[in-house]
C-alpha cells in the first residue's frame, strides 16, 4: 500500500499528516511507531489524522510517536488546521473535533508554506498549584515546574522522575520546566509518548502560561522554546480560565509517498 502524507512542523515540534476521511489507514502501533522512527521511516513526534466527523470540518485523531493514542496536542492542533486548508477541507476558519472536544482554529497569515494558527483551547482544569510546581489539564496532562534556568537541568532524568511518579498513575503526565524572564516565559518539555524532550509542545506552553499567570499573575504570555516562539492569552477569572488561545506558526515541510 502507497501511502501519501505531508509532513507539518510547528515550532519544531513535527507531525506526519495523512488524510483519512475514506479510513483507509491502518492505525497500529507498529506502523505508527515506525512511521515515526527518524532513522527508518519519516520521522515525527506524532501521526495525526483528518477524518470525516459529523457536523465539523473534520475530526482530528491524534497519535504519539510511540504508537500510542493521545488525547490533544496544541501544536498539531494549529498543523492539521494548515493541513485542512492546504486540502481545500476550511477556508481560514475551521471548527474540529478532537478526543477532548470541539476546537476552532483561524489562520491569522497565509505565506504559502507558513500559515500563522490562532487555536482555541479548551479550558483547563487544574488540579494543585504550590509556589514552584503546578500540576493541571490543558487537553492533556501536564506538570509545570518553574525553576531557576531550565538549561541547567536534566530533561531526560527530572522529566522521567515526574512523569513516572505515582502521584500521576495511571495516565501520567507531560513535564515542563520553566522561567519567566523580562516577563516571558522560557520552557523546556519532556512529553510523554514520545519519552523524551521535544523541542516544542503546544499543550504544555499553554500550560506554562496558565501556571505563570497563577504564580505571577497575567492574562497572556510570549513563550519561547528550543523550536520557536507562541504566543498564549485568555481570560482570567477567580475561579477559572476562559478563552484560552494558543498563537503560531504551522509549516508544511515536505510531501511524499511511502510504501507500507
Amino acid at each position: 500500500m502507497t501511502l501519501q502524507f505531508s509532513k507539518y512542523e510547528g515550532t519544531g515540534n513535527d507531525f506526519i499528516m495523512i488524510d483519512d476521511r475514506k479510513l483507509q489507514f491502518p492505525a497500529n502501533e507498529q506502523l505508527i511507531s515506525k512511521l515515526c522512527d527518524r532513522h527508518f521511516g519519516i520521522g515525527a513526534d506524532g501521526i495525526l489524522l483528518v477524518q470525516h466527523s459529523e457536523g465539523y470540518d473534520f475530526g482530528m485523531n491524534y497519535f504519539n510517536s510511540d504508537g500510542s493514542p493521545a488525547t490533544f496536542c496544541g501544536n498539531g492542533g494549529r498543523c492539521i488546521t494548515a493541513f485542512a486548508h492546504q486540502m481545500g477541507i476550511t477556508g481560514i476558519t475551521s471548527r474540529f473535533m478532537a478526543a477532548d472536544g470541539i476546537h476552532h482554529a483561524q489562520i491569522t497569515e497565509n505565506h504559502g508554506s507558513v500559515m500563522i494558527v490562532e487555536l482555541d483551547m479548551q479550558d483547563p482544569v487544574i488540579y494543585s498549584m504550590d509556589k514552584n510546581l503546578c500540576y493541571l489539564n490543558t487537553g492533556t496532562y501536564h506538570v509545570v515546574k518553574f525553576v531557576d534556568n531550565p538549561d541547567n537541568i536534566d530533561i531526560i532524568e527530572s522529566g522521567r522522575e515526574i512523569r513516572y511518579d505515582a502521584r500521576y498513575e495511571p495516565h501520567g503526565t507531560n513535564v515542563n520546566f520553566a522561567k519567566l524572564l523580562k516577563k516571558e516565559l522560557y520552557v523546556r518539555t519532556y512529553e510523554k509518548g514520545v519519552e523524551n524532550e521535544t523541542l516544542s509542545c503546544g499543550t504544555g506552553v499553554t500550560a506554562s502560561a496558565i501556571a505563570a499567570s497563577l504564580k505571577y499573575g497575567g492574562n497572556s504570555f510570549y513563550v519561547n522554546t528550543a523550536g520557536g516562539r507562541l504566543f498564549v492569552s485568555f481570560t482570567r477569572t477567580e475561579n477559572a480560565f476562559k478563552n484560552v488561545k494558543l498563537t503560531g506558526p504551522a509549516k508544511l515541510v515536505f510531501e511524499g509517498t511511502i510504501e507500507i
